[in-house]
């Protein structure tokens, strides 16, 4: 009786863990889209290369070079919005 117990309050116990950091998970996500400062930063970027209000494109550490898009007010690594899958 007292095993099942434990079972049952571990299982509830990890539930309640998964959602937490589901919803930890969903406004991180959110914050992180909501502008290209956090964005940019998001994707590791270390240099700006040109910005306008639509795009920005900048290199990450690797060396390599990113273009950020804005998508119904939202920030994005080209060809990664909303809709492309």
């Amino acid at each position: 009786m007292k095993t099942k117990k434990t079972v049952m309050l571990t299982i509830l116990l990890i539930g309640i863990v998964v959602v937490i950091i589901g919803i930890h998970q969903f406004f991180t996500l959110r914050k992180v889209h909501s502008s290209f400062e956090n964005y940019y930063a998001f994707r590791g970027c270390v240099q700006l290369l040109e910005k306008t209000n639509a795009y920005g494109t900048c290199r990450i550490s690797s060396g390599q070079t990113i273009k950020i898009v804005e998508i119904n007010n939202k920030w994005y690594l080209e060809g990664d919005g909303p809709g492309i899958w």
